[in-house]
């Protein structure tokens, strides 16, 4: 059926109230199945996957994704077969709703795993109980929820707001439920059928699975001596090396380093693959820019040079082969942080209709007629927000300060940044989609750190906890849009969302130590396992990048990364102004070449290779209405979701086996 919505005219007259009344009149299905047992336990199992795919996925690249979409299409294909089976009833279009509330929320919370916590982790080298990042996570995860509701009042019912991406879910959860059903089910259909592709690879490429049904299964350790397991190799040019060892084969060399060294490897990782189709062929473009900047370039310039060193064995003090950890954490860090951070900030502050649209008409005085709430029963009380922020916001300051050292005076004076950032995430969410959570952490950090800039723990945890409740703000009223479109329970939705926190935290934490702490053989775990070829964890390189320089400012740095530090400084103002000047029309990003500085180049690879064939073969399948449209321009996101669940799950997988086995 039709979404029925305001005009433009009614939207700019009418008050509040009518605009509820005529919502609740209009729109509101109140007898509808939605936030059910079984739609609660369906987000609480898909949102745990979900969370663990975007923990996979961002310690990787450093993004965590949306995955509001690909959840709705798995419970819709998964209902309409139960149903057809006739095993259970079909999903309704509210239970398939709420249902996304939960899974969504769960993937969102992951994001400090990678980012804020890994930091404090990386410049304290101590390791976080895993007790304490659930707690810590929970609590601030609710308190972007008790931010979010009061401002879903304004932003979607009186604003009406878009939220393109709360808006696309919407519509394709109405066109799911409608006689258009016949698209979802295709979806679904790619969606299941890339990501067994992906798994495929990944399961054949991995050494975990390998040892599993080899030498547990079939026993060929024994029967045949093997000592390790047969896999294709993920890196595919491990095939020309040992031929070169063989054979004396010419190693290729940037300035007498190898390029191995440098990270510049040819490899498969259809996650990335996928990551790259859904970012885009310009961003995708910047990240490959920054990656052959620095590793084919740069680095090898200061290898030369003598500011990058090789490390040295502490007991035979023979010396030993670089790595891409090496290269980042002595000088690549530093310019690509600069990047990060100016261009995030231009691109913030530029936008000065975002910073006055999100607190005009905030103080506008009630009419009489606007006293009267007509969704009082169905709305989230007011007063559970108001009483429940204080209570949590303190709550997230006493753990900051008893779990991570920091300072309870410098963590209650970010207490007004979490009001104001919060606002200007969801008006810019509002807009765009976009959520600069990177940027907005930069605003406390920086501030924080002018405060106390001996304690990285206090400006780590202040703008941890202001930057993750900005984005969770935001990014859960982007959530609630598609109820507000279909007629859902907004009370129902928030309590979706407090249980896909809790899907998220008992997902993502375990997995973050099997994943990126494993346990040594002698039982115990390292910080210095955090950051490894395969997981780079690019954002919390950038916060931890940060937080040192408050900390011990540029005197420890060579000279030369103080110099290229100015240079991407200057580059990314340059950048970012001639983006805003073309309208959008300048193909670099400031942001993406300092994140490809930091990412291992073979995923970098990955990504613009994704981006080019979904680029290429949109060029190919212009034409709307046509079989070629609809695969490789309508079901892009489908097809790209398929290809990060199903390569992720499987990965996952293989660390976890390696960790038994």
């Amino acid at each position: 059926m039709a979404i029925k919505e305001l005009t433009e005219e009614q939207t700019k007259t009418w008050t509040r109230a009518q605009k509820d009344r005529w919502w609740f009149e209009n729109v509101f299905r109140g007898n509808l199945p939605q936030l059910t047992w079984r739609s609660g336990l369906t987000g609480f199992i898909l949102g745990g996957f979900l969370a663990a795919t975007n923990l996979y996925i961002g310690a990787k690249n450093g993004m965590t994704l949306g995955v509001g979409l690909t959840s709705v299409i798995l419970a819709f294909a998964m209902f309409k077969l139960l149903s057809k089976l006739g095993a259970a009833r079909d999903f309704t279009i509210l239970e398939n709703n709420a249902m996304q509330s939960i899974a969504t929320s769960a993937g969102y919370m992951t994001s400090p795993f990678i980012s804020s916590l890994a930091a404090l982790m990386l410049i304290t080298g101590e390791i976080i109980p895993w007790w304490q990042m659930i707690l810590w996570n929970i609590v601030i995860c609710i308190l972007g929820v008790l931010v979010a509701f009061p401002l879903k009042r304004r932003f979607i019912n009186d604003e009406q707001q878009p939220f393109p991406e709360g808006r696309a879910c919407g519509v394709v959860l109405d066109t799911l439920y409608s006689d258009k059903a016949s698209s979802g089910m295709f979806k679904a259909k790619l969606l299941g059928l890339t990501a067994g592709v992906s798994g495929t690879i990944q399961f054949l490429t991995g050494d975990g699975w390998m040892k599993l049904i080899q030498f547990k299964l079939l026993g060929l350790d024994e029967k045949l001596g093997m000592l390790k397991p047969w896999h294709i190799y993920e890196r595919f040019d491990e095939y020309y090396y040992a031929l070169a060892v063989k054979w004396d084969l010419w190693i290729p060399k940037i300035l007498g380093t190898d390029i191995r060294e440098m990270g510049l490897r040819g490899g498969i990782d259809a996650a990335m693959v996928g990551v790259g189709g859904l970012m885009g062929i310009r961003t995708a473009t910047s990240v490959l820019i920054g990656t052959l900047l620095n590793f084919a370039v740069l680095a090898p310039i200061m290898i030369h040079m003598g500011d990058i060193k090789h490390p040295v064995d502490p007991e035979t003090q023979a010396i030993l082969p670089l790595s891409m950890k090496e290269i980042i954490n002595q000088w690549s860090l530093w310019w690509a942080v600069t990047m990060m951070v100016v261009g995030s900030l231009v691109g913030l502050f530029s936008k000065p209709k975002m910073f006055i649209g999100a607190f005009t008409g905030l103080f506008k005085k009630k009419t009489e007629s606007e006293e009267v709430d007509v969704l009082k029963h169905i709305e989230l009380p007011l007063w559970i927000s108001y009483v429940g922020i204080p209570i949590f916001a303190g709550l997230g300051a006493w753990m900051a300060h008893t779990f991570f050292g920091a300072s309870w005076v410098v963590v209650l004076a970010s207490f007004p940044l979490i009001f104001i950032l919060s606002m200007i995430a969801a008006n810019s969410m509002a807009l765009t989609s976009w959520t600069p959570t990177g940027a907005l952490s930069k605003i406390t950090q920086f501030t924080m750190g002018a405060i106390d800039h001996s304690n990285p723990a206090t400006n780590l945890s202040a703008a941890g906890m202001t930057g993750e409740v900005a984005s969770n703000t935001a990014n859960l009223l982007s959530d609630i849009k598609p109820g507000y479109m279909l007629g859902a329970k907004p009370r129902q939705q928030a309590i979706g969302h407090v249980i896909g926190i809790f899907s998220g935290a008992i997902a993502s934490t375990p997995l973050f130590y099997l994943l990126f702490l494993p346990a040594q053989p002698d039982g115990t775990r390292s910080v210095k396992t955090l950051i490894s070829e395969q997981f780079a964890m690019p954002a919390a390189q950038q916060w931890r990048g940060v937080a040192e320089i408050i900390g011990g400012g540029l005197k420890q740095l060579p000279t030369s990364a103080i110099t290229a530090m100015v240079c991407a400084a200057i580059a990314a103002l340059i950048f970012e102004v001639l983006r805003i000047v073309t309208k959008g029309k300048f193909p670099l990003s400031a942001v993406a070449i300092g994140l490809g500085a930091v990412l291992p180049p073979d995923a970098c690879l990955c990504m613009f290779a994704g981006a080019f064939f979904f680029y290429i073969m949109g060029l190919r399948h212009k034409q709307q209405g046509t079989r070629g449209n609809l695969i490789w321009v309508e079901c892009v996101e489908p097809i790209c979701a398929g290809l990060i669940t199903g390569a992720a799950l499987i990965g996952i997988g293989n660390v976890i086996l390696n960790a038994v086995l």
